[in-house]
């Protein structure tokens, strides 16, 4: 399965497969929360802002690149996600947020409403 803007139908990710092992996230500050390959459909475990948002890895993602805005990329280290969706597909149309700060565990959570399955 993958993922695709809803506005302009793009491809967003790389193929993936529905993390069913809930053991295999990794909650430890820097490092990625979902392994490469996977998604889960966030029931507020991880994305206290958007109720069943779809988490990814950062490194699943293609075709896409970050805000525009640059208020919305605040962080020391990476991106806190704290203001706002930081992530757009190559036509700008807003998908999603990107958790990658020191303090946090990295993961991308995107809207479900901003993005479809195919």
């Amino acid at each position: 399965m993958k993922l695709t803007c809803h506005t302009c139908r793009v491809e967003i990710s790389k193929e993936l497969t529905e993390l069913k092992d809930l053991e295999l996230l990794n909650t430890d500050d820097g490092q990625d929360y979902i392994p490469e390959g996977y998604y889960l459909i966030d029931n507020q475990t991880a994305d206290l802002e958007l109720y069943s948002a779809i988490v990814v890895n950062i490194k699943d993602l293609i075709n896409s690149g970050y805000h525009s805005n640059p208020s919305r990329l605040n962080g020391c280290c990476g991106n806190d996600g704290l203001d706002g969706m930081n992530r757009v597909c190559i036509n700008n149309h807003e998908i999603g947020t990107e958790k990658s700060d020191c303090w946090m565990f990295h993961f991308v959570s995107l809207n479900p409403d901003r993005v479809d399955f195919s």
